[in-house]
């Protein structure tokens, strides 16, 4: 397998989204370069509205590409602070810049959440490259 881009800095999970803190009580959350990279061509992402709640676990949105559909899974529960909407008329974001403007949403913890706990339970860059080779 050629080498993914995982950078260091964000948290994963193993349904291949990532991860960052963007402020206190809120991430940002997309899929990643190895995600993207198995859908092939992104031609459609349907997100959720601000002030939707997300369960940890549950689909919250979708991924559609040429190759098929796939659900996003809610890495943490709370609600959707802010979508991405230059997806709407760029999906291709997804893959040409996962990490960067290809984000999907923004989530916003409960303030009594201790948000440092929650991203510590996730995969770390080197714990998301072995899920990702296994």
């Amino acid at each position: 397998m050629s080498e993914t881009e995982v950078p260091e800095n964000l948290r994963y999970t193993v349904e291949h989204e990532w991860i960052e803190q963007v402020r206190p009580g809120v991430v940002r959350v997309g899929i990643t370069a190895y995600a993207q990279d198995q859908l092939g061509d992104v031609v459609f992402v349907q997100l959720p509205a601000v002030d939707d709640a997300v369960d940890s676990g549950e689909s919250f949105a979708e991924v559609e590409s040429t190759k098929s559909v796939s659900d996003i899974y809610g890495p943490l529960a709370g609600t959707i602070a802010a979508v991405n909407d230059d997806l709407d008329a760029t999906p291709e974001l997804v893959n040409s810049d996962p990490y960067g403007a290809g984000w999907l949403v923004e989530i916003a913890v409960a303030e009594d959440t201790d948000l440092s706990v929650i991203l510590e339970d996730l995969l770390d860059a080197d714990g998301y490259r072995t899920a990702i080779e296994d």
